[in-house]
C-alpha cells in the first residue's frame, strides 16, 4: 500500500524503482516519494526512539510539523523522513536520541 497524495508533497507521479538501505537491510521505493511512505509500504512503522523514555515514534503529522518520523538519512541525524524524497543509495538508520543503535547502546 503506497501513499499517492501527500498535502506537502502534493500527488506524483510514480517515480522508477530505487534501492536504498534502512539499517543495514536493503529495501526498494519510488524515486521521489517520501522516505517515511517507502518505508511505511515495506512495512515499516517505527522510525525512531526517544532519548528520555526510549519510547518508539513513527509517522504523525506526515506533513513535516512534528518530529516523530526524524531518522539519521546519509549520516546526518533528525531528518524529516515525510517530506524527504527518496532517492538512489540513500542510507536510512533507526534514531535512538539523536544517535544510531550503536552510538546509543555504547553510552548506556
Amino acid at each position: 500500500m503506497r501513499i499517492e497524495e501527500h498535502p506537502i508533497l502534493g500527488t506524483y507521479e510514480k517515480g522508477r524503482e530505487v534501492h536504498f538501505t534502512f539499517d543495514g537491510k536493503d529495501y526498494t521505493g519510488c524515486e521521489g516519494e517520501s522516505i517515511a511512505a517507502a518505508l511505511k509500504a515495506a512495512g515499516v512503522m517505527i522510525h525512531r526512539y526517544t532519548s528520555k523514555n526510549h519510547k518508539p515514534r513513527g509517522i504523525f503529522c506526515a506533513i513535516g510539523r512534528c518530529t516523530d518520523c526524524v531518522m539519521i538519512v546519509n549520516g546526518q541525524p533528525n531528518v524529516r523522513t515525510c517530506i524527504t524524497p527518496l532517492t538512489e543509495g540513500m542510507t536510512v538508520q533507526t534514531q535512538y536520541g539523536v544517535q544510531t543503535k550503536e552510538q546509543w547502546e555504547a553510552a548506556q
